[in-house]
């Protein structure tokens, strides 16, 4: 008898061969609408592997009741919603979506950065609503992005991605890190700021930290005074390294210039949503990843995670060590 496999969002039927081939496979027909928490604890109770978003939450509540549980592959390189600890004491082993996405998720942070320089979603509303009448010498002016100081929170596989793209026009980048990286410095001409000068310093800050205990409300209403009021502030990484009520407070009160944000703390974020009043913010659907060539590759990958766990294998990116003897 096949392993039972499911998958808690509809995939493209044309990356589930590799696991077809050795286990049943199910999965939740929505493309949009999260799995119901009490349908993916009844699917969990009788399967080997799953396949997850993250708005699913593995949780201890969720690995004590699924018995023959043996991988749980993220559709994504964060793996905040799932409880590592409590899957390594259960056998379960824990896989995410490394290096497929850097690229495509650092294309999309510097065009972010340059839509919130350049109020290029402000610009296209202006014309859809019939704004436009005349041409004025500052009509619509942004800020420059090539000369300016990048500052980048989180100096990972993307955010050196990041700073390659920087690089190309012209940008002083600077970055924090938990551990200064002395070899990528000296490979892209980074410079290593403490946290606080780097908001003091940086024209554009870019957030690609991970969320942990340590960056949970990372930039909060300190952090948004130690900017200058002409910095933009933009976050690809997770709604949780920011406090949205100390954004909301930087944007009204003119702390920042502007910002830029794939990521909200609560997702969908509510159409009445405090933040989504300020003209100078961009905001986007936590699109990060979503080029189809990148999400079919992340697809497979999480596929064949679990594909390989199943059959015995080490899988191509486990985030712990799963113990099913």
């Amino acid at each position: 008898m096949k392993p039972y496999v499911y998958i808690t969002r509809k995939l493209p039927q044309e990356t589930l061969a590799e696991l077809q081939e050795i286990a049943e496979v199910e999965m939740w027909m929505e493309e949009e609408k999260p799995v119901p928490r009490s349908i993916l604890l009844e699917k969990a109770n009788k399967a080997a592997g799953l396949l997850t978003m993250l708005s699913d939450r593995i949780d201890e509540e969720l690995l004590r009741q699924a018995p023959h549980l043996k991988a749980v592959a993220n559709l994504a390189v964060g793996i905040d919603n799932i409880n590592v600890e409590a899957s390594s004491k259960y056998g379960v082993t824990v896989c995410n979506i490394p290096d497929v996405l850097t690229d495509t998720t650092a294309d999309l942070a510097f065009a972010l950065l340059m839509a919130a320089g350049r109020r290029i979603t402000e610009a296209a509303e202006y014309i859809k609503d019939g704004k436009w009448n005349s041409w004025s010498p500052l009509l619509l002016a942004g800020t420059d992005i090539h000369y300016k100081t990048l500052g980048i929170v989180g100096m990972g596989r993307i955010g050196e991605a990041v700073a390659r793209r920087a690089s190309g026009f012209d940008m002083k980048v600077l970055y924090h890190n938990r551990r200064r990286k002395i070899e990528t410095e000296e490979r892209l001409g980074l410079s290593y700021r403490i946290f606080e000068d780097l908001l003091k310093e940086s024209d554009y800050i870019v957030c690609l930290t991970p969320l942990t205990p340590e960056t949970k409300d990372l930039f909060n209403e300190k952090a948004f005074k130690m900017m200058k009021d002409t910095a933009l502030f933009i976050n690809v990484s997770r709604g949780g390294v920011v406090v949205e009520e100390a954004l909301d407070r930087a944007l009204s009160e003119g702390w920042i210039n502007g910002a830029g944000l794939d990521v909200f703390r609560e997702e969908p974020i509510n159409p009445d949503h405090p933040l989504l009043r300020h003209p100078n913010l961009t905001a986007l659907p936590h699109i990060g990843s979503a080029s189809t060539e990148t999400r079919l590759k992340m697809a497979r990958l999480a596929v064949s995670n679990i594909a390989h766990v199943l059959q015995g294998l080490k899988p191509p990116a486990a985030v712990n060590t799963g113990n099913h003897e």
